[in-house]
């Protein structure tokens, strides 16, 4: 289960630069546990930047629902327990050549990260 957020600090932390929500969502996920996305029937949601595919990631499934609009419309987010996905999931999404979008802001601004490195920065941050 998710953690509390009020809506002061939803908004508030959305207002953070690219990298200041990087920190925010390793620091909320390594204390969580969790990491969510958007899915539907298909499957996880991706989306493409720059010619890369990528899997946009937020610490929290009230991030993650605001993007379930138009083509998301379908989508629910759903999490990936942190244990999960740094066993399993960063081979996978290397292997697949899938960037991630780390907690992007409602404005689509958000920091590109190889799935190596967010593995780092959770690990790092566990320690």
């Amino acid at each position: 289960m998710s953690y509390s957020l009020s809506r002061s600090e939803h908004l508030a932390t959305l207002k953070l630069s690219n990298h200041q929500r990087f920190q925010h969502f390793v620091d909320k996920v390594t204390e969580h546990g969790e990491i969510w996305s958007l899915a539907n029937a298909d499957g996880w949601v991706t989306l493409t930047s720059e010619g890369d595919n990528c899997l946009p990631v937020w610490p929290h499934p009230d991030y993650a629902a605001e993007w379930a609009t138009g083509d998301w419309a379908d989508c629910q987010p759903k999490s990936v327990p942190l244990a999960q996905w740094l066993e399993r999931w960063t081979k996978g999404l290397t292997a697949d050549e899938t960037l991630l979008v780390v907690f992007p802001n409602l404005k689509e601004e958000a920091l590109l990260a190889e799935p190596g490195e967010l593995d780092e920065a959770l690990r790092e941050a566990q320690e």
